[in-house]
Order: structure tokens, then sequence, then C-alpha cells
């Protein structure tokens, strides 16, 4: 096991797990802060991409993390070669990159501001959500019931620019998730409502009922809504090569608003989980980009009870000069237009987490981190955490998909949300 030495003291009332768990953070609450003051985009350091975090293994955690690092850093290359070949060039040629950055002032301008409604619109209050029976194998509860809902999204691009193009994916246009609700009582009180949302290609439902174990969180007593990302699952571009593909082939600002969209569809099942199912408390988690969603939410949307970003990338721009080869063509794309890293980092500040202040107060923030994640490395996580005021945090010795010790954060997790008064002790 890793050892403690070098953690911190807590203070009266406070306990260990909500500065460090097992696997010992290299810096504490007391450290230094990463994030810098000011803008965020214009003063990271520039090679932020390239700095490992540091951490304190013993022997067997160093071991299994060096096993499960490798392992990312294969499954990246694969993942950045079809992304390179298969998303650049129909989204960053010389044309379209042109075109994103006479946008980039409109986008700039408003992640200045720090005010989340100039750029994440509230979505209106009227839209009918149609409930169908699942197509193919799903969950069954003993208990309640399984349900297929979507609506059509109402969601129109800011920029004037992309609208038609964006809007014109009809695939896209239907919002999707599967409810998992128990009976419509319990002890006549609505029950909590688990919001579950998937990583980046990764949105079949059987894979993330297991890999968020929300059996297990629906045995607890909760209901389950898992959200659909914008181009991914059924919502993917007709000529898309895989899922997710249309997230990020448009270019920079197609991004911005492929994030916009994916909250703004998120707080239209948020009214229907509120207002026709009568959830009294919806809380939200998330893996990867779908961690990055959930922490933009906790800057958005107050309502919710808790967020819990797993894995969460916060910042595109640094990201993916980590994964080779795509990096290397990103560099030179950056290099041909005379475009730095910040001016990039300033045009996606609209749609990253680290823009905006969170809503929720700082003791209802988890964040889930792998010490051997080369995906979304964990200087994502570690950002992220100072970003929130340090807030709850967990590091676990496995990669982006291989949670090693994975019953131990869901643990914690369970611990959280009977803290916070989610689930009734």
């Amino acid at each position: 096991m890793a050892p403690e030495t070098s953690a911190p003291e807590t203070s009266p009332g406070e306990t260990r797990e909500a500065i460090v768990s097992r696997i010992v953070h290299e810096t504490s609450r007391y450290a230094p802060p990463v994030l810098p003051q000011g803008p965020w985009w214009e003063n990271l350091e520039n090679n932020f991409w390239a700095r490992p975090e540091g951490f304190e293994l013993g022997r067997w955690d160093r071991l299994r993390v060096s096993a499960t690092a490798a392992f990312d850093v294969v499954s990246r290359t694969i993942a950045a070669s079809a992304i390179g070949t298969l998303a650049m060039p129909l989204g960053f040629h010389p044309m379209n990159l042109l075109a994103d950055i006479k946008d980039a002032p409109m986008y700039r301008d408003l992640a200045l501001r720090g005010d989340p409604a100039g750029f994440f619109r509230p979505p209106p209050k009227d839209v009918r959500v149609r409930q169908e029976r699942p197509l193919g194998p799903h969950f069954r509860p003993a208990d309640g019931t399984c349900t297929d809902i979507s609506f059509e999204s109402p969601f129109e691009p800011l920029n004037p620019r992309i609208r038609k193009k964006y809007t014109s994916h009809r695939g896209n246009a239907r919002a999707r998730a599967r409810y998992w609700r128990h009976g419509s009582k319990l002890n006549g009180e609505p029950r909590p409502t688990l919001a579950a949302i998937h990583g980046f290609a990764a949105d079949p439902y059987w894979l993330n009922e297991w890999f968020f174990a929300l059996p297990w969180f629906y045995e607890m007593g909760c209901d389950v809504c898992l959200f659909i990302l914008p181009f991914h699952g059924r919502r993917r571009t007709a000529l898309s090569p895989f899922s997710g593909h249309g997230f990020f082939a448009g270019g920079i600002s197609w991004i911005n608003e492929a994030f916009a969209q994916a909250v703004h569809d998120f707080r239209i099942f948020l009214n229907y989980l509120e207002e026709e199912a009568g959830a009294e408390k919806v809380g939200v988690t998330g893996v990867s980009l779908g961690g990055m969603t959930s922490a933009l939410l906790a800057g958005v949307e107050p309502r919710l009870q808790f967020a819990i970003p797993n894995v969460p990338v916060v910042t595109i721009a640094d990201l993916i000069l980590e994964w080779e080869p795509v990096g290397s063509l990103v560099r030179a794309a950056l290099y041909a237009g005379g475009i730095s890293l910040k001016e990039v980092r300033g045009m996606l500040a609209v749609a990253t987490p680290l823009t905006y202040q969170p809503l929720l107060p700082k003791e209802r923030l988890f964040i889930v981190g792998g010490v051997g994640d080369r995906l979304a490395p964990p200087t994502h996580s570690r950002l992220l955490w100072d970003h929130w005021g340090r807030c709850r945090i967990h590091w676990f010795p496995g990669n982006h998909v291989l949670h090693l010790d994975k019953g131990d954060y869901l643990k914690q997790q369970a611990k959280f949300l009977t803290e916070i008064g989610f689930f009734e002790p």
C-alpha cells in the first residue's frame, strides 16, 4: 500500500479522505496552486500538457500504475490515429481553421465575462419528452421500470456561421437517455436520481451500467438516468465512422457548440425529472468527456445536488497535444498558421469548466482521478481540484478504463452521497 506519511494533518472535523486517498498525492491543500491567477488560458504554462503529475507510491501500487499506464498509451495511440485520419481532415483543414480564428473573439469575450448564462442559455420549459420501450437487452429492475426517453432538441448554436450545418444532422437533433425508475413513491417521497454521462465513443448503455456500477446504486435506493452526449450512439451523424466522431470533426467552434448542446439537452432532461417524474434530488456523474460535461454542469446548473467528474478532461487544447500522432499534426498546423497554444485555449475556454466558478458548494463536489491515466492524465483532475477549492478527491491505481480498486471509490461515493443527504442514512 502507498505510505501516507506525507499527507497533511487535517483540521478538526475533517476526514483525511477529503484531501487524499490511499495513493498519496505529492502535493497537498497547503501547496501552491497549479491554476494561475487571471484568465487561465492565458496564464497556464505552455508545457502544462507535457508535465507529469507527481505521486508517492508503494512498490505494489507503482507496479500496477506502470502496467495500466502502458496499456493506456497503446489505447491513446490507436484513438489518436483514428482522430487524426478521420476527424482532423474534416474540421481542422486551413480554411476551417481560418473561419474558427474569425469566430474566436466572440467565444473569447464570453469566456472573459465568466458568466455561464452568456453561452449556456437556459432551454425552453415546454419541451415534450417521449417515452418508449427500450430496444434489445436491457436492465430490468424487479421493482420498477426501464424506459428510453427522448425529445426533439430545440438547441441552436450561438454561432450563426455553423448554425445551419450543425442543425442539419437530424439524428443528433433527438436527445436521448435511458431512465430506470423504482415504483413512483418510496415512503411517500420521490426517489433521488443519479444522472450519469458516458465518455467519448463509449455510449452503449450496458457498458455504462457496468462502469458506473449503476445497478448497485439503484439497489441503494436511487433512480438512474443515463444521458447520451451529442453525436454519440443513435445521435451520431449518418456517415460517422465511429460514435462521437461528429463531436470533434467540425473544428474548434463546432466543439464549443457541441458542449453547449450537451449542457442544454441535459437541463431539459433535468426539467423532466423534476417536473414530471417528481425527483426532488438530482445529481450528476460523468467519465472522461462526460466528466468534463459534469464539471461544466457544476458551473451552470445550481439545481444539482452534487457533481462527481470521473477521470475528467478539463482542457482539450492541452489534451490533444499529448495524443500522438495527432499531437504532432496539431502542433504543425498551429505553427503553419501562426497560432499559439494560448490562442487555442482561449478559443475553447468558453466550453471549459476552468472558466466558471462552481455553483455548488465545495462539500458537494467530488473528483475521481486515475494515477495511471494517460488518456485524461491526472494533471487534468489536479487542475480541476485546484479550481474547485481543493474539494474531495480520490486517486485510484489504474488507467482511463481499468479502474483498479474501484470498490474503494464506490464506497467513498456512497459515503459522500449519504453525508450530503442525497441518500437517507
